[in-house]
């Protein structure tokens, strides 16, 4: 069996080896470097260690994958033609290196032994020189290739790989999405080595580090303050537990889901309100109190022992992948009518594998009348039950309009009601029929009134005035006036 043996060139210096990796190191014929940018590699060659290193492929590819999968298949490529090679990178050869994964990972593909001979990693001196506990929690992680969603705030992170200002730079704007932008880090260079140096600086000033090379890794302590915080989403869900709990809020504790349906009604037209203002910092703040609302539902879920805000997410992640198998799968979307038209498909199976017994099945029965007379008629419509052209509902309009004056002339409240409705019914038709919100369009007709309505009131304070004062000639006036302001 072809072999490649994995050697770790240690934190930094020649005599933090072992005498055994040292005497491989010596021996080894062909040996290859991932990099000679390493301590020990220095002192080597002045003892005439001959070597081959893979510095040129950092040159040849942009993106760091790129260079490692293009190392892993140049070292199966000199396998090829002889019985062993070996293979030294700094450190540990499991810590932080990821063509060492691959080859793991593609030995056992081919069949061939890749054995690990260790080598210091820069972990143990690390923890050392911050004098910090990884038993408290303690992510490492890859600074060339750091996600904000992978972050723990909450515990200590070690970033590694921080080869220069440009890597520095990527890491900063990542952190500055969770931390202040004057937190401090260290900045730790070829720790547990007498050329060992420790640089605290705000975080703003992390690429500016003159300090920055192949032995360079960040250290960012755990976050102790609450204000920091409060973009994390735990921090919420503990917030939200602690109102709930037994030394809370005396109104949270009472809440049930019932009693707080009108308040999710309230906010999420609050953010309607926020969305035609187009203001971003009061959609934010809007935003966040539905969030809340959704918070509370799920804490009284969890406190019932019926489900949890992990729920209430695994539902809507999984809903979203199984409706979007045009992004998560195999299947092509050309257009947006495209992915609405397989988004209903795929409601239509799942509600019959539910066994819906009807079309209009799905719409709340505590929707708003007006939108749910629109949600009904696109319902409908969908499975043919609609008119092709604009005409019979403008026939059906006037039709209606004279049922409601007949009832009208009897007086008769009820008939009257229904009839009115009926006008309402099809005028919500037409608003479909023609593409348009019926919702949206009466919203703005209030927006509308509202600030002609509000101008007149204007105008009667600067003339002293009040409503008592004037006849309704002279507030139409005024509303005929405002009209050219407010259209």
């Amino acid at each position: 069996m072809k072999k490649i043996t994995v050697i770790g060139l240690g934190a930094g210096e020649l005599a933090q080896l072992s005498l055994g990796t040292y005497k491989v190191l010596k021996t080894a014929d062909p040996l290859f470097l991932r990099t000679e940018r390493h301590p020990v590699v220095e002192e080597l060659k002045s003892e005439g260690l001959t070597f081959k290193s893979f510095d040129d492929e950092y040159e040849k590819h942009e993106r760091f994958e790129d260079v490692y999968h293009s190392i892993v298949d140049l070292l199966f490529t000199e396998l090829s033609s002889q019985s062993e090679i070996t293979y030294a990178v700094p450190g540990h050869p499991l810590v932080a290196e990821e063509t060492v994964q691959l080859l793991l990972k593609e030995g056992r593909e081919r069949g061939i032994h890749v054995d690990i001979q260790g080598g210091q990693s820069f972990l143990d001196p690390m923890f050392n020189a911050l004098e910090i506990d990884p038993i408290n929690g303690c992510q490492i992680v890859d600074g060339t290739q750091l996600k904000r969603e992978d972050l723990q705030i909450r515990q200590h992170i070690i970033i590694c790989q921080v080869y220069d200002a440009f890597i520095a730079s990527e890491v900063k704007l990542t952190l500055m999405e969770l931390l202040p932008d004057d937190y401090e880090v260290k900045v730790a260079t070829a720790v547990g080595t007498s050329m060992e140096k420790i640089v605290t600086c705000p975080l703003y000033e992390l690429d500016h580090v003159t300090e920055l090379n192949n032995l360079t890794a960040v250290y960012v302590p755990p976050v102790e303050k609450d204000e920091i915080l409060y973009k994390d989403f735990q921090k919420l869900r503990g917030v939200i537990a602690t109102l709930r709990g037994p030394e809370g809020c005396p109104w949270d504790q009472e809440q049930t889901h019932q009693s707080l349906k009108p308040f999710l009604l309230e906010e999420a037209y609050e953010v309607l309100e926020a969305i035609d203002e187009e203001d971003d910092d009061h959609l934010a703040e809007e935003l966040g109190d539905v969030l809340l609302q959704v918070m509370l539902h799920a804490q009284i879920g969890e406190d019932d022992g019926w489900f949890s805000i992990d729920d209430v997410i695994h539902s809507i992640t999984e809903k979203m992948i199984r409706r979007h198998p045009h992004v998560f799968s195999n299947q092509k979307a050309k257009d947006a009518d495209e992915v609405v038209a397989n988004w209903e498909e795929i409601k239509r199976k799942e509600k019959k594998a539910d066994q819906q017994k009807s079309v209009l099945d799905g719409i709340p029965k505590s929707m708003p009348a007006l939108m749910k007379a629109f949600e009904i008629q696109k319902k409908a419509a969908k499975v043919g039950f609609d008119w092709d052209d604009a005409a019979p509902m403008w026939m059906k309009l006037q039709e209606e309009i004279g049922e409601f004056f007949s009832e009208l002339k009897t007086d008769n409240k009820e008939k009257m009601k229904k009839e009115f409705g009926d006008i309402l019914f099809v005028v919500i038709n037409l608003a479909r029929y023609y593409k348009i919100n019926p919702e949206e369009a009466l919203h703005m007709t209030n927006q509308k009134f509202s600030s002609r309505f509000q101008a007149i009131e204007e105008q009667l304070t600067k003339e002293g005035l009040t409503f008592a004062d004037v006849t309704l000639e002279k507030m139409d006036e005024i509303w005929e006036k405002s009209k050219e302001k407010y259209q």
